[in-house]
């Protein structure tokens, strides 16, 4: 594999992520945990793979939050700097921001929302090699209804672009990844400021001048996770082993254990489990399914969690049952909740009921409460 030193990167890490509401009221998206780590953590270790290690990231909302987190690199071999944009000017408007950062060369720039496992030198390589202005990698998808996709040559430069088409209408399947290789000359084609984006402006401006914007097709993994269903996929994917990337700790029959975390010998496995640092399942507990638990956690006697991540600092209370749900940190449940669904950063105390549901069963499969509930 080809890498590219000395050439630099900017991830676009200013977003709200306001489709991961509650989870992103008090953690900014690129520090979203996904597999015990945050997302923007697995993008610059993908970036350092291919040899890139001069970072800049503009930052937004709780903008003190990533630079805490990762401060100036040098601990990950990496330069990390960092821009506060106080007012958003949209992704393209960003990357302006950082201009004299990165306009000593070529650069990439990568969404701070991905998790993907791309040949990213190769897309450097061929748009070296085509002169580009610009280039962007992209991805067949098998619905076009959620993309906008690009119109290439038989050079696969890009002629046109498609925003959302039906089926019908779809001249193509390829989307953009959100990972663009581009020249400094880009900046002048820009407005001096303003709101300004790469995929409704900027793109295809420079295809109507006729400038050379390459398209080149990236394989492997590819996802965002900019929305609860996205995050979730992506998560248990890289459970799976489906993303090329490192996991915390280490595999056992039980599953990925980090240092300090103990799933008591009478617990029920049955799937796929990751556990934090320092987290521990009492005895009697069942995980199911696909479960990834943060650090410093705790699991108490007879709880279910099936199809669910649980951030670091919590505690899921003595026969509770937890079901296709987010808890976002330092979460306390109260013994014998009901949880089916539910994304919360809340403390979750018990509704108390009158009468048994009829929804649930022996096997804990229970119907869908807005709250959590406890049956007497």
């Amino acid at each position: 594999m080809e890498t590219f030193s000395g050439l630099k990167a900017m991830v676009l890490a200013a977003g709200v992520g306001s489709r991961l509401d509650p989870l992103t009221r008090l953690t900014p998206k690129p520090l979203v945990p996904l597999a015990n780590r945050p997302v923007m953590e697995h993008i610059l270790a993908l970036l350092k793979r291919h040899n890139i290690t001069e970072i800049v990231s503009n930052v937004h909302h709780l903008p003190e939050q990533v630079p805490a987190y990762f401060g100036n690199g040098l601990d990950r071999g990496m330069s990390l700097t960092y821009k506060h944009e106080s007012t958003l000017s949209g992704d393209a408007g960003g990357v302006r921001s950082c201009r004299k950062f990165l306009e000593g060369g070529t650069f990439l720039v990568i969404m701070g929302d991905l998790i993907t496992d791309a040949d990213i030198s190769y897309v450097i390589e061929q748009h070296k090699t085509k002169g580009a202005i610009a280039t962007i990698a992209l991805q067949k998808v098998a619905d076009v209804r959620h993309f906008g996709v690009a119109v290439t040559d038989s050079d696969s430069f890009i002629k046109g672009f498609q925003e959302k088409p039906s089926p019908e209408e779809a001249i193509s399947d390829l989307a953009s990844t959100g990972i663009y290789v581009l020249e400094p000359e880009v900046f002048d084609h820009m407005p001096a400021d303003g709101q300004y984006g790469f995929g409704r402006q900027l793109f295809p401006s420079l295809v109507a001048k006729g400038l050379p914007v390459l398209g080149v097709q990236v394989f492997g993994y590819w996802s965002d996770i900019g929305t609860m269903e996205n995050y979730k996929i992506s998560s248990f994917d890289a459970l799976k082993g489906l993303i090329d990337m490192d996991l915390p700790g280490r595999s056992t029959k039980q599953g990925w254990l980090e240092e300090g975390a103990s799933i008591s010998a009478d617990c029920e496995v049955e799937g796929m489990v990751m556990l934090g640092k320092n987290s521990r399942v009492d005895s009697g507990a069942a995980l199911k399914g696909h479960v990834i638990v943060g650090d410093n956690c705790h699991i108490k006697s007879g709880a279910v969690i099936e199809n669910s991540i649980i951030w670091s600092g919590a505690t899921i209370g003595a026969n509770s049952v937890l079901i296709d749900s987010i808890l976002g940190y330092d979460v306390d449940v109260a013994d014998q909740s009901v949880l089916i669904g539910e994304v919360t950063t809340d403390t979750v105390r018990p509704v108390v009921l009158s009468k048994v549901s009829n929804n649930v069963s022996n096997n804990h499969h229970v119907g869908h409460f807005a709250r959590p509930v406890v049956f007497h």
